[in-house]
């Protein structure tokens, strides 16, 4: 199996990384990959040549075009364009290229706006999508199908899985682009040298979340990708086989913060703004069909901070801002 080759799609970003240096620590030693000047992935005829000419066994699909509500907003077409064509390519040209085994990564978006929480895979299209990044989660959704559909007609074992929040080293920690973790480190960061007395943080703070670590999610990744085809196909559907990928813990974003100010160091005192919007009361996954298959979250929210911070404190230089 470590003799396999394996692309790694959407390499340089969070999730890619966290993927390849899973991998490397489980001995894969030959994972390809390549950036948007060798390979365009929203070109057909490049995933055609490059599959073709590299013959790989399995594929990590972690590429996409991805932002936070206000790029959604301004964007639609190309959160919905750039990631159907991305899935489209990759997956059907995997297919022309005889390509064994491929892991489409989605997000915990595809589920309804007032999905029943926690979130189980079964609430997939049984409701209104949020209307912030609805063209991503259509795009995502379709993925989902794209591989079933490959699975089902040809035979293939092509398998999707879904994080949640994820969190962790290579993030953004752009100051208003960033989710809210990146966000809340380097704010209090930048506070405690500053030594402000005080960080105002919007909304009642009592809407809870599901955070990842994101080399936990990589470790599931590699779990759900590795699992006989027998073992995934028991515990899955036919036309709902993806897979939610989370820790099964969610946290109010009151006690995110604090816990952040205590791994950063800020004594300062936190406000929250009630009269600035909370988002959704809960959005947690149910991950008992992934425990359900041999995994489990190992990384603690409060540890997989210091190691996030650590990170930050190392690469000021070199991280996205």
């Amino acid at each position: 199996m470590f003799e396999q080759k394996v692309f790694v799609a959407g390499h340089q970003g969070m999730v890619g990384r966290a993927i390849i240096n899973c991998l490397a620590k489980c001995g894969y030693a030959n994972i390809i990959t390549a950036d948007r000047s060798q390979l365009d992935l929203t070109r057909q005829s490049q995933v055609e040549e490059f599959m073709s000419d590299h013959q790989v066994d399995q594929i990590y699909l972690a590429a996409a075009k991805v932002g936070g509500i206000h790029a959604n907003s301004i964007y639609p077409v190309e959160f919905l364009y750039d990631n159907l064509m991305i899935e489209m390519n990759v997956i059907s040209a995997a297919h022309t290229a005889n390509v064994s085994r491929l892991l489409f990564l989605g997000s915990s978006c595809i589920y309804p706006k007032m999905a029943e929480q926690p979130m189980a895979e079964e609430a997939l299209l049984t409701g209104s999508l949020e209307p912030t990044n609805e063209p991503y989660a259509v795009a995502k959704i379709a993925g989902i199908k794209l591989c079933e559909s490959y699975t089902r007609q040809y035979g293939r074992d092509y398998r999707s899985v879904m994080p949640t929040s994820l969190y962790g080293p290579n993030d953004n920690f752009h100051p208003e682009n960033s989710h809210v973790i990146p966000a809340l480190l380097r704010r209090f960061h930048e506070a405690k040298q500053q030594g402000d007395p005080e960080i105002v943080i919007w909304g009642s703070g009592q809407q809870r979340r599901e955070f990842m670590y994101v080399e936990d999610m990589a470790a599931a990744c590699v779990h759900v990708m590795e699992l006989e085809h027998s073992i995934y196909k028991a515990h899955t559907q036919p036309l709902m086989s993806h897979i939610n990928i989370g820790s099964g813990v969610d946290c109010s974003i009151r006690e995110l913060a604090y816990t952040v100010a205590r791994v950063v160091g800020f004594e300062g005192e936190l406000i929250f703004d009630d009269d600035k919007p909370d988002g959704a009361p809960r959005k947690l996954l149910d991950v008992s069909r992934l425990q359900s298959m041999g995994w489990r979250a190992n990384v603690t929210l409060e540890d997989g901070l210091h190691m996030t911070y650590r990170w930050f404190l190392e690469n000021q230089g070199s991280y996205r801002t």
